[in-house]
């Protein structure tokens, strides 16, 4: 009798808890006083005993979206399974955002998830544009940009910034939130627009229906949404379960910013941080001419590894840092006179401007026409620079007649030729093969080289082999 007195109150809690509960499609849903969705777990478990292992690792600490456990969501989940190759690219791409993007979601106090939205959008690809005209990694259109405050012009467009688009995203994703109360309904509007949204639920409420997201009628893109970003979501959870290798990515940042107030090229800027010119692209992809305008005050981005490479460079560079410059045309003048006086024909004049054959003549707009050559041949590549001590003269005892009729060997060829005595460095933080290379009289190329490096991230506590004998270790 006792336990039975015990136990009545507890099935009778539980019978409540179901007939509250008006069961969707999602197992892993029930519903607020409001009829709306909201977690009951996000299936994760997180040791905060250790620090996070990479990036990975750390937006994985971070989920914090109910996970949508919906048949849309396990067939995406499916799909993107089934080609693995085509997710590891884009995990590839998004190597370069990444850190970054974390960082700026945890500042906030943001679900992680967040940072695989870009998968969704964009591909992780910087200069996606969409039909609708989206650009970016966060593909906004032109008037939400602007909304935003992302500048749009001629020369650049900031939808395409890594950092600037980014935190136009995550602002607009926190009104969203705010408006909404669930990351669901404020997902629906990043993709479909806030007032789509709000009408499609007040459509639902006038006719006694529930406004969650699942209950709302939407169109295929965006019923498709969330269970996409789900679906990321879940490979990115548990990589092996689906046969895919995630690139690394520390929990150092990729890049830093560099400052500048002169016009530069792009192809010089990439020359002066030893990169290609794709990869300087990739990270600075809102430039839309070859030049750089320096009365914008833009804001460069470089490879962490590539900013002391970049300065020493750019110290030693001789001559014009743009072969282009600005003219302003007065109204009225065509654009035949403008071509002769600066060299260049009227089709490659209008070409790089982007004038049509229908405008005859200047409407007293800014151009860009070809400057006077740049003299920077003669500038000295910080990780060509010769090893120090390499040119000085060999010791007499190794010296050698030289055969009738040939030249002795120059001392270069001969030190060149001698072996190197070759040390170990290890690995400091803070260390960079620039910096290395400057310690140990040697170049970036020749450590890249013994060492068997393809790029130039150093780990720390790695022994580093390092040639010359002026090694000092």
């Amino acid at each position: 009798m006792n336990l039975s007195r015990l136990l009545l109150p507890l099935m009778l809690a539980v019978l409540a808890g179901c007939a509250g509960t008006k069961a969707p499609d999602s197992k892993n849903l029930t519903t607020n006083s409001q009829g709306r969705y909201i977690a009951r777990d996000t299936s994760r478990t997180v040791d905060l005993t250790n620090p996070p292992s990479d990036a990975w690792d750390r937006i994985r600490r971070g989920f914090a979206i109910p996970n949508l456990n919906t048949d849309l969501s396990q067939q995406w989940t499916d799909y993107y399974a089934s080609h693995p190759e085509a997710v590891q690219r884009m995990a590839e791409r998004a190597g370069k955002y990444l850190y970054f993007i974390v960082d700026e979601i945890n500042r906030r106090g943001l679900p992680t998830e967040l940072a695989l939205l870009p998968f969704v959008e964009s591909a992780y690809n910087p200069t996606a544009l969409s039909r609708a005209q989206a650009s970016g990694l966060w593909q906004f259109v032109p008037a939400t940009g602007t909304h935003f405050n992302l500048k749009q012009d001629w020369w650049r467009d900031e939808r395409r910034d890594p950092i600037a688009s980014t935190n136009a995203a995550l602002d607009y994703l926190e009104k969203l939130f705010e408006m909404q109360g669930d990351w669901y309904l404020a997902l629906a509007s990043y993709n479909w627009g806030e007032g789509s949204v709000q009408r499609a639920m007040a459509k639902n409420e006038a006719a006694g229906q529930n406004t969650d997201y699942l209950s709302l009628n939407m169109p295929d893109e965006t019923r498709n949404y969330v269970p996409k970003l789900q679906a990321i979501k879940n490979i990115i959870a548990d990589p092996q379960r689906y046969a895919v290798a995630l690139p690394p990515v520390g929990n150092t940042p990729y890049f830093v910013t560099v400052q500048k107030n002169s016009d530069i090229d792009l192809e010089i800027a990439a020359k002066l941080a030893e990169m290609p010119l794709d990869e300087f692209k990739a990270l600075n992809p809102s430039f839309n001419r070859p030049v750089i305008r320096g009365d914008h005050g833009p804001t460069l981005l470089l490879p962490a590894d590539r900013v002391e490479i970049f300065n020493a460079n750019l110290t030693n560079y001789k001559g014009d840092l743009s072969a282009w410059k600005i003219y302003h045309s007065r109204r009225g003048e065509s654009y035949a006179s403008i071509a002769k006086r600066f060299g260049v024909t009227e089709a490659k004049l209008r070409e790089t401007n982007d004038i049509g054959s229908r405008q005859k003549s200047a409407s007293g707009q800014a151009l860009l026409v070809p400057g006077e050559p740049g003299t920077g041949g003669g500038v000295q590549l910080a990780s060509l620079a010769a090893p120090v001590g390499a040119l000085e003269q060999a010791p007499a005892d190794t010296k050698a007649a030289a055969p009738r009729g040939r030249a002795a060997p120059a001392p270069a060829a001969r030190v060149a030729s001698a072996r190197p005595n070759v040390r170990t460095h290890k690995v400091r933080q803070g260390d960079t093969l620039f910096s290395l290379a400057k310690q140990y009289g040697t170049s970036v190329d020749a450590l890249r080289a013994l060492n068997n490096l393809k790029g130039s991230a150093l780990k720390v506590g790695t022994a580093l082999r390092v040639p010359g004998t002026n090694a000092r270790g």
